[in-house]
């Protein structure tokens, strides 16, 4: 499996905001939206392009525009914080979701909701979480994918956790990880170390439904 970590200055100072604990809401918001900015760039660094003439006010010049655009498929909840990001750097992009929630007894991942198109054959997908933890969520939706024939599947992940990238890398799913760091390990309650805590709850709030 292709790991991209994004260790950019700029990345990892949007990420030390993200991590402090002092850090509210709409700060963690506005960091979030940057640094997803940044991932979907490299994320789309070998998305292929087709080429057309295009005339300046001076000459023709080689113009360029992506051939296929990928497919978002956020992971809700979290996940969502990653659309504007994406659709900032791929307009044309189109959107699918996959809603997953945790089980807080058994940290097992429990799906409710599945938007994607039936044929994802030759459709390059950009599957997003903010967090990587155990890989069990990641892992469940991007079979949905491969159920559904996609082949061309990229995770983008804000932190990673060690014990969820190996179990991603183990799975033997066609998949590839752009994220901008990878933290050791996880606590009991199977949450990211050092990570940054829940970053649903600490982009939108506490849950007040449960799933």
């Amino acid at each position: 499996m292709r790991i991209s970590i994004v260790d950019h200055p700029l990345a990892q100072a949007r990420l030390t905001l993200m991590r402090d604990e002092r850090s509210e809401n709409a700060a963690f918001r506005a960091a979030a939206s940057d640094l997803g900015t940044m991932l979907i760039y490299e994320a789309s660094r070998d998305l292929p392009l087709e080429h057309f003439p295009t005339q300046t006010p001076v000459a023709v010049a080689d113009g360029a525009r992506l051939k296929q655009p990928p497919i978002i498929v956020p992971i809700i909840r979290a996940g969502l914080s990653m659309i504007e990001p994406a659709l900032s750097m791929i307009p044309d992009a189109q959107v699918g979701f996959i809603g997953m929630a945790r089980n807080e007894e058994t940290h097992e991942p429990v799906p409710y909701l599945e938007a994607l198109p039936e044929d994802l054959s030759g459709q390059p997908v950009f599957i997003v979480d903010p967090m990587l933890a155990t890989g069990g969520s990641l892992l469940h939706s991007i079979q949905l994918l491969v159920d559904r024939g996609a082949t061309d599947i990229t995770a983008v992940c804000m932190v990673s956790a060690q014990p969820g990238v190996d179990a991603l890398a183990n799975s033997g799913l066609p998949v590839k990880l752009v994220t901008a760091v990878i933290d050791p390990g996880l606590d009991d309650n199977s949450y990211i170390v050092p990570g940054l805590g829940d970053a649903g709850d600490r982009m939108y709030g506490p849950r007040n439904i449960d799933l």
